[in-house]
């Protein structure tokens, strides 16, 4: 699936969703879509959570 596809149906997803379930419903689908590409990230091997937490803590220097 292209990068535009996946543009495309989360756009259309979010925009249902706002009409369905109004702004906080749109909200609460936004955070669990954001929490489900990161999870996915995550179980594929992508994202480097060890990386990212002493990024987030401070104690990585560049």
């Amino acid at each position: 699936m292209t990068p535009t596809v996946s543009g495309a149906l989360i756009g259309a997803i979010l925009a249902v969703s706002i009409i369905l379930f109004g702004f906080w419903g749109f909200l609460l689908v936004a955070l669990f879509m954001g929490i489900g590409a990161v999870l996915g990230r995550i179980v594929s091997g992508k994202l480097d959570v060890r990386g990212l937490a002493t990024a987030f803590s401070g104690r990585r220097t560049s």
